[in-house]
């Protein structure tokens, strides 16, 4: 990138967009259901709100649970999920691609991030894991900004990297993520391999759906030159 371009950011979700956490949180919430004596929640439910900020996904997973502190539910799941962590039986594969396409985004002069429903203490290992964490110039989840839809992880970010909101999109699996670059004024990518439908995605506002990791290098240079 020579000194005329300016700066671009790829803003990236985590769970769904670059890993695949949905056998482990579907695990732990059932597990959590146990606990407070609740039948277990479908997959498509659980599936429905991977990437709010948790305490929201409690209280709209178990709005009819009235007696339940939805708030003690959420650290319930998280200290069940931290436990697994410590014992290695947290199942968070990349999605096939995954490397390959951050390695030639990077090379197409653009800065990576993350914007995540995950909370630090969750995101860091998990990057990690796959020899990620040096990948990102900056990482934004709710323990110091509103979680999605809200646009504050993306200003934030903006801010950090020095990125105008014109030279910079989010990639994400949900709606809550086009929504939240929606509202930051900030291109979107969906990504088909996730947990909402594509047709969700572009009624949500993406500015186009990826079917594969191989497609996206090409679809952000097309969002970008838009």
């Amino acid at each position: 990138m020579n000194s005329e371009t300016p700066l671009q950011l790829a803003i990236f979700d985590c769970d769904g967009t670059l890993v695949d956490s949905q056998h482990s949180i579907i695990s732990v919430m059932n597990e959590t259901c146990k606990i407070y004596e609740i039948n277990e929640i479908s997959r498509e439910s659980i599936r429905r709100i991977v990437g709010l900020p948790l305490e929201i996904a409690m209280s709209q997973l178990f709005e009819n649970h009235t007696h339940i502190d939805h708030d003690e539910m959420a650290e319930t799941f998280r200290k069940i999920f931290r436990k697994l962590r410590l014992q290695g039986d947290v199942q968070e594969p990349l999605y096939p691609g995954t490397v390959e396409a951050l390695d030639q985004i990077e090379q197409d002069g653009l800065l990576l991030g993350v914007a995540t429903g995950k909370a630090m203490r969750g995101l860091i290992p998990t990057l990690e894991t796959h020899g990620l964490s040096k990948r990102f110039t900056t990482l934004q989840t709710p323990d110091n900004a509103m979680g999605k839809p809200h646009p504050e992880m993306v200003h934030k970010a903006l801010s950090e990297t020095g990125v105008h909101a014109q030279n910079a999109v989010v990639i994400g699996d949900t709606t809550f993520d086009i929504h939240m670059a929606s509202n930051a004024n900030v291109k979107s990518i969906g990504v088909a391999w996730g947990y909402h439908d594509t047709d969700e995605l572009i009624k949500a506002g993406a500015q186009c759906v990826v079917k594969s990791y191989s497609e996206l290098p090409q679809a952000i240079k097309h969002v970008m030159e838009a």
